[in-house]
């Protein structure tokens, strides 16, 4: 049975004295059960206090971005060491706000991710096509590129620190536009079946990859139950304690009626 995730993504958005009340909620009311993986990605400045936060709990911390060199003369930059010494295991890559509000290049992503596996960080790839881009069906051609590209010359031994999350820009946010959880799992099989083509099969088969369109404690149970779908990416639903702990209860049910059902 494949652990499921259920990962937090606050954005550019919190003050200080918000994200210690949203993380000391969620750590309160997070529970025992750790059948789902649960981390959250506050935005850099806070990254020191709400990992002092979460210590001793089972939620894990994340950062939102990194530029791929161990040190130098980068202004304004921060470095795969410098989130591990603040206690990040994971961070998030790729994003389609970076790709397409500042843009990153494939190439660019590519060297973070390498840089992020090599030091010993959980890289979440983010991928996904525009609303112009499903219309005109070249989702399969826009992710294929975005796969092949970003994670070109990665070694067999760090696809075990990398998940993959699909992102649909067009039905992020505010864009009246939703995915179905059918459109989901199609589009998840597309992107594992590419996988499987770069790094083999059974790689593609232990691959985790999430859906972070829009997800709320509302639809979080029906994308979390279809095949392919390992996890979600949470934007501003992670930003409310209860509707996040929500969301990791139906990932926790979710587990649980698979265990039954075997």
């Amino acid at each position: 049975m494949a652990q499921k995730f259920v990962i937090g993504n606050w954005k550019m958005y919190t003050t200080a004295a918000e994200a210690r009340h949203l993380s000391q909620a969620i750590a309160a009311g997070i529970g025992t059960d750790d059948s789902v993986t649960v981390a959250v990605c506050p935005p850099f400045p806070y990254l020191s206090l709400v990992g002092e936060i979460l210590k001793g709990s089972r939620i894990a911390l994340g950062a939102q971005n990194l530029y791929p060199a161990k040190e130098g003369a980068f202004t304004g930059e921060v470095s795969p060491t410098m989130l591990l010494d603040l206690g990040c295991q994971y961070v998030i890559l790729g994003h389609s706000e970076r790709r397409h509000k500042l843009g990153e290049s494939d190439a660019f992503i590519n060297q973070k991710v390498r840089v992020a596996l090599s030091a010993g960080l959980d890289a979440i790839f983010c991928i996904g096509e525009t609303l112009e881009q499903r219309q005109a069906n070249q989702t399969k051609t826009v992710l294929d590129r975005q796969l092949f590209q970003g994670l070109d010359g990665l070694s067999a031994a760090t696809l075990t620190h990398l998940s993959i999350a699909y992102e649909p820009v067009w039905a992020i946010g505010s864009s009246g536009h939703h995915a179905t959880p059918q459109q989901a799992q199609e589009t998840h099989a597309v992107i594992r079946h590419c996988f499987g083509q770069m790094f083999g099969e059974r790689s593609a088969q232990t691959l985790a990859i999430h859906y972070g369109g829009s997800v709320n404690p509302k639809n979080a149970d029906t994308f979390l139950k279809q095949t392919g779908v390992n996890g979600v990416l949470i934007g501003g639903d992670s930003l409310n304690a209860e509707q996040f702990l929500a969301i990791v209860q139906a990932g926790i049910s979710q587990t649980q009626s698979q265990v039954e059902a075997a």
